[in-house]
């Protein structure tokens, strides 16, 4: 029988190998730099937001798995989303990966709730959830971790 670790690594790895929404988004009308200098993760945030909506949203950028991996999850979790409720989902995300509470299902999110074991890869994990908060700000100023 697979572990449920295991299997959470696949799906890790799935996305860092294989990002979903790579790639630059021509008619974004939001966009925000975010970098973790710790471990060298980069990340470009585009978001074509209408009427308050998450229509569409794509990144570029280099880091580890799990920098990857997850802006590869955000991506596919907040497009369709409200700005509330993508803030909302961030909210609970961050909760999560920092051991602080457990709110609400989080879905495929919750692959990545063993980072709250590693402290020093919380950053590496929150990178692009830092940055779609800015991106939603129009943010001129690059999102960093420390």
């Amino acid at each position: 029988m697979i572990d449920l670790r295991e299997l959470y690594q696949e799906t890790i790895f799935d996305h860092y190998r294989k990002p979903r929404n790579y790639g630059r988004l021509d008619g974004a009308n939001r966009r925000a730099e975010g970098y973790n200098p710790l471990c060298g993760d980069k990340v470009v945030l585009y978001l074509r937001v209408e009427n308050g909506v998450i229509l569409d949203v794509r990144f570029e950028g280099s880091g580890c798995a799990i920098a990857t991996a997850s802006a590869s999850l955000l991506t596919e979790n907040i497009k369709g989303r409200s700005e509330e409720e993508a803030l909302q989902l961030m909210d609970g995300f961050i909760g999560m990966v920092t051991g602080v509470a457990t709110t609400g299902e989080l879905g495929k999110l919750e692959v990545l709730a063993g980072v709250r074991e590693f402290p020093q890869r919380v950053k590496c994990a929150t990178l692009a959830w830092h940055t779609m908060k800015a991106a939603l700000k129009n943010a001129d100023e690059p999102v960093t971790t420390e």
